[in-house]
């Protein structure tokens, strides 16, 4: 029982000093507020009717944004909808945060990247997450994420010097 409580504590404390991030990086595949709002709640919800699952809370950053892909996933394909985002609404809704897109050269050559791409870029640039950390997010070998993100920076260099 202590322990499921101190579990407990411990996901408030994550969801609450981690809300501005999780809500960030929702918004990088829901392209909308309202939606990415939504995510970041099924998602809480999502994660504490499963914490009984997480056996390590050493995990739980990892463990938790892995429940905030799928979630957006799941959300996009049943709206099934395509949102293009335009300067105003990320300079609006990013207001305060360090990684705005200062560059939008550098943001449409994001955006132009493959999906396994991109999220890696996301996770490891704008989530500061290290490339193990990665690995358990996106349920993949460490070698496949290295591989992926320096195929990604090539890439990003081939699209920003053209």
């Amino acid at each position: 029982m202590f322990k499921k409580w101190k579990l407990e504590k411990e996901y408030i404390r994550f969801v609450t000093e981690n809300h501005t991030n999780l809500y960030r990086f929702s918004y990088s595949y829901m392209k909308n507020q309202q939606d990415a709002l939504d995510v970041v709640q099924e998602s809480i919800r999502k994660g504490l009717c499963s914490l009984h699952m997480l056996e390590d809370e050493s995990v739980m950053k990892s463990w938790f944004y892995r429940i905030v892909i799928n979630t957006s996933i799941d959300s996009i394909r049943k709206q099934k909808k395509v949102f293009i985002m335009d300067t105003e609404d990320v300079e609006f809704h990013l207001r305060g945060a360090t990684d705005k897109y200062e560059n939008m050269d550098l943001k449409k050559a994001i955006e132009s990247l493959p999906h396994s791409y991109r999220v890696i870029i996301m996770l490891r640039f704008f989530e500061d997450m290290k490339i193990e950390e990665i690995a358990e997010v996106l349920e993949e070998n460490v070698n496949t994420i290295k591989t992926r993100l320096y195929k990604a920076l090539k890439l990003l260099r081939i699209e920003l010097i053209e």
